[in-house]
């Protein structure tokens, strides 16, 4: 009787090896016949962000810090509301953003007084861009700024002097309003606007003596693909 119990159960031991003996071989099979690099699902991002990044597109504003001898210069752009959704910025139709341009004396406290602090003034603006395609057609320039300072900021009576309109913190800033971007080709992926602003830096607070310098900034901006025209609403011309 004990010896049929062990012969039944030296079967069913050798069944279950044989069963999975032929499972481990199948597994194998199928490992061998799959591709050697299958595709991992990832998320991509969209073409136009690979072509083009733009913190502006991104986070619907841009700002940069340009360090200068102890002078922190600093570019603020964002669309306007008239169109305010920089994920529908489309080649045609007109687009609209506002900046600022102003100067810290990083060499003082934000508290201390204004007298210690050196002053900047900014004499002109300068603004060009061009785009980026798909195509291999001739860049275009849909937006073009070059002027005198004083005569175009929000701000109708400015701080001036013969250098230039004062834009040191907190006295003085250089604001422009709704500022617009015209149509571009179907195939426009991008615009680049490069700022430039000529600046005449006191060498020490209180001094006469003036450098000049020219600070410069480019501004990546993303444009979407879609032949409908970019929706632009009608705002007050002294809008933010």
């Amino acid at each position: 009787m004990q010896t049929r119990s062990r012969r039944a159960r030296a079967t069913s031991y050798s069944v279950l090896v044989c069963v999975l003996a032929l499972l481990l071989s199948s597994c194998a099979l199928r490992d061998a016949l799959a591709p050697d690099d299958e595709p991992v699902p990832t998320a991509t991002p969209s073409a136009v962000e690979e072509l083009f990044d733009s913190q502006f597109t991104r986070d619907g504003t841009f700002q940069s810090h340009i360090d200068v001898d102890g002078l922190d210069f600093v570019y603020t752009l964002w669309p306007t509301k008239s169109t305010p959704r920089t994920n529908e910025w489309y080649p045609r139709g007109d687009k609209f953003f506002s900046f600022t341009f102003q100067a810290y004396d990083l060499d003082r406290r934000l508290r201390d007084p204004f007298a210690t602090k050196r002053k900047v003034y900014l004499d002109r603006i300068a603004v060009t861009s061009r785009t980026t395609t798909l195509g291999d057609g001739p860049a275009q320039r849909p937006y073009r700024l070059e002027a005198s300072a004083r005569t175009i900021t929000f701000d109708p009576e400015p701080v001036t002097t013969r250098h230039g309109m004062l834009i040191t913190s907190p006295k003085g800033a250089f604001e422009l309003r709704n500022q617009r971007i015209g149509s571009m080709s179907l195939d426009t992926r991008g615009l680049t606007l490069r700022f430039t602003a000529t600046v005449w830096i006191q060498e020490r607070a209180g001094g006469d003596s003036f450098v000049k310098k020219e600070i410069r900034q480019d501004v990546p901006i993303a444009i979407f693909e879609s032949s409908e025209p970019t929706k632009a609403t009608k705002i007050p011309i002294n809008a933010n």
